[in-house]
């Protein structure tokens, strides 16, 4: 028995709500060894009381019946999590010139997180902010359609990415740089070095807002940015529908335990309403707001459905652009649009 077998034996113990373990996460310090009691050092950075008491179960649950180990210590320093002015003095940011970044998540696909990036940015954008969105959906990009263009970025002397730009926001994604049925077939480690690259080698310039439009789920792609990027926040988004809120917790949930602030949950498909002004609930009636409620983030939106919002997605305007007199959902972006503005200035 060597610290070289414990460390490998708690590539086991998973990081609370993730796939990935505390081990690759960094967190064990160090390994002692004296007449075989076992002291394993972990230091974690959490607000979230049940993650260091998942972690401590789960390294007893390893070593307890490890042959060799005739007691395991697990000592873990909880430290309170460093401010986003903190991370980016500590290089987490690497994003030179962003004085915003927030990420747009989902807990599954389908529910309009990407419309809802594209809008948001565009509704910014329209309201005097300088914007860029990055998509860092891999394997399913949409921005080139929603942003109607098919361009490809070029890069500068030093080998940076130039990022399109359309209705005022700059752009980055993969749908620049593939053919339109072209698929993106990369494993993890591939997936993760995409991601640095569109957040740390595109350039970006002076922006008041970047918002990541994230792929849906928990895996090595939202991992990555939590671990390299000083977030402001995430905003999770969702339908009414029960099967979408399920989901929508584990997003929140997730982003808790890594220490991103939630700024909020937008509904979107919440209500169509027909020209006679009856407003009619599909995926069900308040649903987000109920769940808002009940995990104790803000509201910041109901986005109600309507067909110019498919129409000028699939045509490249996002329906942020429409005037807001004429569309419900434009203006409902521009609230959001406005809300985050007034939190978070320019």
């Amino acid at each position: 028995m060597t610290s070289e077998t414990i460390l490998e034996a708690l590539k086991q113990v998973t990081y609370p709500g993730f796939s990935r373990d505390i081990v690759s996460f960094g967190l064990v310090k160090d390994i002692t060894i004296e007449d075989g009691v076992v002291t394993v050092y972990i230091s974690v950075q959490t607000k979230d009381p049940t993650v260091p008491e998942q972690i401590f179960n789960g390294c007893h649950a390893v070593l307890d019946d490890m042959e060799g180990v005739k007691y395991p210590r697990i000592e873990i320093d909880v430290q309170e999590p460093p401010s986003q002015a903190e991370q980016a003095s500590q290089g987490k940011s690497g994003i030179p010139g962003v004085k915003h970044i927030i990420a747009i998540a989902s807990g599954k696909g389908g529910v309009g997180k990407s419309t809802v990036a594209s809008n948001l940015a565009t509704a910014l954008a329209k309201s005097g902010a300088k914007v860029g969105l990055c998509d860092c959906d891999l394997y399913g990009p949409s921005i080139s359609l929603m942003f109607g263009t098919n361009d490809r970025p070029l890069a500068t002397e030093d080998n940076k990415i130039i990022p399109l730009q359309a209705h005022g926001v700059k752009l980055m994604s993969m749908g620049f740089l593939l053919e339109d049925a072209s698929p993106v077939i990369v494993r993890g480690p591939l997936a993760t070095r995409y991601t640095q690259q569109f957040l740390q080698q595109v350039e970006w310039g002076e922006l008041d807002y970047l918002i990541l439009d994230l792929p849906p789920g928990t895996g090595d792609i939202q991992l990555t940015i939590v671990q390299t990027t000083a977030l402001t926040g995430s905003i999770i988004v969702t339908t009414p529908q029960e099967v979408a809120l399920i989901d929508a917790r584990k997003a929140i949930s997730m982003f808790s335990k890594v220490n991103v602030d939630i700024l909020g949950l937008i509904e979107n498909m919440a209500w169509f309403e027909c020209d006679h002004g009856v407003k009619y609930p599909i995926f069900g009636d308040g649903g987000g707001a109920d769940e808002a409620a009940k995990m104790k983030v803000p509201l910041l939106g109901q986005i109600p459905i309507e067909i110019a919002t498919r129409q000028q997605g699939d045509s490249g305007a996002p329906v942020a652009l429409s005037p807001e007199s004429e569309s419900k959902a434009s203006a409902a972006f521009a609230a959001i649009a406005k809300d985050i503005r007034d939190r978070f200035p320019a």
